[in-house]
C-alpha cells in the first residue's frame, strides 16, 4: 500500500511517464497526478495537496522557479527540482534550492533521456528525504547587511540574535594570507539556502578565511560560489588545487574533489584536492576537510555543521573540539531542512553552541572579530 503521494511536473510526455514509472517502482510512493507546466503544478498542488512535487525546471506557459516560488508562499511542499547538467540548469537549480525547494536530481543528458533510469535509486533516496521534510510556513532568506566594500562594519547582535549594522567607517582591510582564525562549515541537503543566509551576512573584511563543503555535484558547486559571490559581502570561489588561503574569502569545495588544507614550507596555507576514495558516499567530503584541520593548532579554528542528511562532519567536529577548536555550532532543528548531521554533532557532544541558521554569522563574526 502506498504511503506518500507524488506529483509529476514535466512538460515532457515523455518525461512525465519515464520518471512516474521510475517513482513508482517503489511501492511506498504512489502517483497522484501529473502538470505539463508550472500553472498546472500550482493548481494541482493545492487540488491534490502531495506528499511532494517532482518539478522540471524549463517549461511553457510557467517555469519550474516561478511555479516553486508560488507554491512555497501559497502552499508549501516538498519540491524536488528535475534539473539538466547545463551550466544555465545549475544556476537554476541553485536559485531554486535557495527558493525553497528541499533538493534536486540531475538529468544526465538532456531533457529526453533514457538514462534518467539510472538516477531511480537516487531518486527514491530524495524523495525518501522529502516527505519527512516537515516545510513551515516559507520565510525569505534574511538579507545581506548592506555595507559598501569598501568599509567594514563593526558588528553587534541585535535582540534577535541577527548582525545588526553600526555606522562605522573603517577602512577594508585588503585580503591577507596572514591570519590567526580560520571558519570551516560543512552542510548537505538544504545547504545552499543556509549558505546564503549565512555568507551573505558575513561582514566585509571579515579576518579569515572561510572553508565550505557542500555536497554537490560538479558544475553545481561552481555556480554555487558564483551565487553566493554574487550576494555577499565577500569574495567566494570555487576552490582550485594550490589556492592560498585568504581572509575576507570563501573557498566552496568542487564537487567530485576532496577538499583538504596543508601548510607549506613557507609557513602559508594552501588548498589541496584530492581523488581519494568517497568517505560515508561523499567527495567532497565534510569529514575528510575538518580532519585536514586537527593539525593546525596553532589557528584559532571555528567549526559549522548545517542542515543535512547522515553524519559527515560530526567526527570531525568532535575530533576537532577535542583537539582545541574555539568554537563548534551546530545548526538547530528549528531551520534545517534535515536535521541529521547536526544532530549527529549535538548527540556526539561535538557542538558547543545549537544555533538557529540566521544567527550563525553573527555568532561567527562575535568570535572573530573583537
Amino acid at each position: 500500500m502506498a504511503l506518500y503521494n507524488i506529483l509529476v511536473v514535466d512538460d515532457s510526455v515523455f518525461m512525465r511517464k519515464i520518471i512516474s514509472d521510475l517513482i513508482s517502482d517503489n511501492p511506498q510512493y504512489n502517483i497522484i497526478g501529473t502538470a505539463k507546466n508550472g500553472q498546472e503544478a500550482i493548481e494541482q498542488v493545492k487540488l491534490l495537496r502531495p506528499d511532494a512535487v517532482t518539478m522540471d525546471v524549463e517549461m511553457p506557459v510557467m517555469n519550474g522557479l516561478d511555479a516553486l516560488q508560488r507554491i512555497m508562499a501559497e502552499q508549501p511542499t516538498p519540491v524536488i527540482m528535475i534539473s539538466s547538467l547545463t551550466e544555465e540548469g545549475a544556476s537554476e537549480t541553485i536559485k531554486a534550492l535557495e527558493w525553497g525547494a528541499v533538493d534536486f536530481i540531475r538529468k544526465p543528458s538532456g531533457s529526453i533521456s533514457l538514462d534518467l533510469y539510472k538516477v531511480k535509486q537516487l531518486l527514491h533516496e530524495k524523495l525518501q528525504m522529502a516527505v519527512r521534510t516537515k516545510l513551515r510556513s516559507f520565510q525569505p532568506i534574511q538579507p545581506a547587511l548592506v555595507t559598501p566594500r569598501s568599509h567594514i562594519t563593526t558588528p553587534q547582535l541585535n535582540k534577535v540574535g541577527m548582525l545588526k549594522q553600526l555606522d562605522t567607517k573603517k577602512p577594508l582591510a585588503e585580503s591577507s594570507t596572514n591570519f590567526e582564525h580560520l571558519v570551516a562549515i560543512g552542510t548537505s541537503t538544504g545547504g545552499p539556502r543556509a549558505l546564503h543566509q549565512v555568507i551573505s551576512n558575513i561582514p566585509a573584511g571579515f579576518p579569515a578565511p572561510i572553508l565550505i563543503v557542500q555536497h554537490m555535484p560538479p558544475n553545481f558547486t561552481k555556480s554555487l560560489a558564483q551565487r553566493l559571490n554574487d550576494i555577499s559581502q565577500i569574495q567566494v570561489v570555487e576552490a582550485a588545487e594550490g589556492d592560498v588561503l585568504k581572509t575576507a574569502t570563501a573557498y566552496v569545495a568542487p564537487g567530485g574533489w576532496h577538499m583538504i588544507v596543508y601548510k607549506d614550507v613557507n609557513k602559508t596555507y594552501k588548498i589541496k584536492l584530492t581523488k581519494d576514495d568517497p568517505r560515508s558516499g561523499h567527495r567532497p567530503s565534510v569529514d575528510v576537510m575538518f580532519e585536514s584541520l586537527l593539525g593546525l593548532n596553532e589557528l584559532k579554528r571555528h567549526i559549522v555543521l548545517m542542515t543535512g542528511m547522515g553524519s559527515d562532519g560530526a567526527r570531525g567536529m568532535l575530533s576537532l573540539k577535542q583537539s582545541g577548536a574555539v568554537t563548534t555550532i551546530a545548526e538547530s532543528e528549528e531551520t534545517c531542512v534535515v536535521y541529521g548531521m547536526p544532530r549527529a554533532a549535538v548527540e556526539m557532544q561535538a557542538a558547543m553552541y545549537v544555533v538557529p541558521q540566521q544567527s550563525i554569522a553573527a555568532r561567527l563574526t562575535q568570535c572573530v572579530l573583537p
